[in-house]
């Protein structure tokens, strides 16, 4: 399966990074090559891009894409490693580093992946393969409470309790080993007049709830973006679109805190913490897809960008 990419908002991130042909830029979600291949367009000899992902798969289709450019380097890590990734090219910073957060559609589409729940496969969701728990693995010694809150915090899925006790219901029986098997259990657990109602697939919400889980997606994200900011060059831009509201808060929440400096409690009347603002945000509202990009890649309906700058 080919490892096909559209890039979401990529003028307005191309845009927002402000891109120097001798800087240092770091795409953390490489995915197939998207983002990079215009980046790496605006560099000359004397830049550098590094693509960290996790996915075997990506990296193979973004180094063929951008076999072009003898300045782009491709590194298998998770992007929480960001300061390790730039320390291994004797850096001690970049001038400009986006995010992509979320699953890929490549992830999405290629079945055997088992992140959809309109094909049958084996119930991985991993995004590095190579390592950690499977979602068969995590629903088969879960908790019902754990289990609950997952569903109800990561995919807003009102019968998350009914869906949990299902679950464990029908493990009891047998392992949950397959997509289908695991859409059939939640699809059984809502009400059907509800399900009825629902543009959507009533499962889409507790399999996008189980892979955030098994990727500790939003941990993750909030070391990668304080990373991110951390290891940022003066005058130099992180760049994070995010598809879910939790990517979104967890990214304005540091964004806020990193252009706040001042730590102390409000009813203090002066500072004594003495901390300084080390970012500059530059979209006040996160930055959302025209009309004509929608008509182009449905994909970046929920998509927002948010831009800041290191002072």
């Amino acid at each position: 399966m080919e490892f096909s990419h559209k890039p979401v908002l990529l003028a307005e991130c191309l845009e927002g990074l402000r891109i120097r042909k001798n800087g240092v830029y770091v795409d953390c979600t490489l995915g197939g090559g998207g983002h990079s291949y215009e980046i790496a367009k605006r560099l000359g000899p004397d830049g550098l891009l590094i693509g960290i992902d996790q996915d075997d798969d990506a990296l193979a289709a973004a180094s063929a894409r951008l076999a072009e450019f003898p300045w782009f380097r491709a590194v298998k890590a998770n992007f929480a490693e960001l300061s390790g990734v730039l320390r291994s090219f004797r850096l001690q910073g970049a001038d400009g580093i986006l995010f992509d957060l979320g699953v890929s559609s490549y992830q999405l589409d290629n079945k055997d992946r088992g992140f959809s729940y309109q094909a049958d496969a084996p119930l991985d969701m991993r995004m590095d393969t190579s390592k950690g728990e499977t979602a068969a693995e995590l629903l088969a010694r879960i908790s019902h409470g754990e289990l609950t809150r997952i569903l109800r915090d990561y995919g807003e899925e009102r019968f998350a309790s009914q869906i949990a006790s299902a679950i464990l219901k029908a493990r009891e029986k047998a392992p949950i080993e397959t997509t289908s098997a695991l859409r059939d259990i939640i699809v059984s657990a809502i009400p059907a007049g509800y399900a009825k109602r629902e543009k959507q697939h009533p499962a889409k919400r507790s399999f996008q709830a189980i892979r955030i889980a098994v990727n500790n997606e939003l941990g993750v994200a909030e070391e990668g973006i304080q990373a991110a900011i951390d290891c940022l060059n003066p005058g130099g831009r992180v760049c994070v679109i995010s598809f879910h509201s939790l990517e979104d808060r967890i990214t304005k929440t540091l964004f806020a805190k990193a252009s706040a400096g001042c730590t102390c409690p409000k009813e203090f009347p002066v500072c004594v913490c003495g901390a300084s603002p080390t970012l500059r945000v530059i979209t006040k509202k996160p930055i959302t897809a025209t009309d004509a990009e929608l008509e182009e890649n449905p994909r970046a309906r929920s998509a927002k960008l948010r831009i800041a700058e290191k002072l």
